[in-house]
């Protein structure tokens, strides 16, 4: 009997084994549908005035953008980890021209306020790092309802710039 059972426990050891290696699989590895558009962003904050003139560098920080969960080609996140405004919004995007807008959405879940976004731009291979290297660039222009600083500081909204984060050190 302990006969039996030893070569029906090495049968099954070697069913299990062989279907364990089966590495044929239809599922491709990849990227999110509009991965050339996501990416932390290390950006630089200008002061324009309402006919797009740079008045002033206004402050440095951080931008993500990201895809949703739904992977979707119109829409992807924007959030600056509340390095600056402390938002986080969708906007809307054209993957083919690599462009990106919105009109007055809530820039956070408690609604705090209304952010525009216009004239959101990536450039694939457009700048350059600290190293010299290409790396992509982001730009956009963006304004806040409740933001007191343009009327106290006398200009109408941000332009912001940037390039794509390497992951080596700048």
């Amino acid at each position: 009997m302990k006969k039996y059972i030893s070569m029906m426990a090495m049968a099954l050891s070697l069913t299990w084994g062989i279907t364990a290696c089966d590495v044929e699989t239809d599922e491709e590895p990849g990227g999110v549908n509009i991965q050339n558009m996501c990416g932390n962003w290390e950006v630089m904050w200008y002061a324009v005035d309402a006919n797009g003139e740079v008045l002033d560098a206004w402050t440095d920080g951080t931008i993500y953008t990201f895809n949703k969960a739904d992977n979707s080609t119109k829409q992807m996140w924007i959030d600056d980890q509340n390095t600056y405004y402390q938002f986080r919004f969708l906007v809307n995007i054209d993957y083919n021209n690599m462009t990106f807008s919105t009109d007055s959405v809530d820039y956070d879940a408690a609604g705090s306020g209304k952010a525009a976004v216009k004239n959101g731009k990536i450039m694939l291979g457009a700048a350059k790092n600290l190293h010299g290297m290409p790396t992509d660039s982001i730009v956009f222009e963006i304004g806040f309802n409740d933001d007191s600083y343009p009327a106290k500081y006398g200009f109408d909204h941000y332009r912001v710039e940037g390039i794509k984060y390497s992951g080596f050190t700048e």
